[in-house]
């Protein structure tokens, strides 16, 4: 597990990959301090590492990574962790089209 605040490559992230799941890296974005943390087995322990690094949790995104995927396929809006009521998501997927926005340009800063 690692918190990205400077950008890393593809390459990187498919050596991630392998760790896990082959094909994909775990991550969870940060949207207002504007950082990401990747690779673990679940998005909770992403979750708790971003919490003791300061983080606050309602600013917290599950995602999912596809290294050797282009495009809008790259990124996978999809994590328990996103399941928040008190902040009007009702599932897994991040609902609002801005958080999804602002995750995009984060991921784009930080995975180059």
């Amino acid at each position: 597990m690692t918190i990205i605040r400077e950008p890393v490559s593809r390459e990187q992230l498919r050596e991630m990959a392998l760790e896990f799941y082959g094909d994909m890296v775990k991550g969870v974005v940060d949207v207002d301090r504007k950082v990401l943390a990747l690779n673990a087995e679940l998005h909770a322990d992403l979750e708790k590492l971003l919490l003791e690094d300061g983080s606050m949790q309602e600013s917290l995104w599950g995602i999912n990574l596809y290294p050797e995927v282009e495009g809008e396929d790259f990124i996978e809006y999809d994590s328990l962790i996103n399941i928040s009521p008190r902040r009007n998501n009702f599932s897994r997927d991040v609902e609002d089209s801005s958080i999804r926005n602002e995750i995009r340009l984060i991921v784009g800063n930080l995975v180059k």
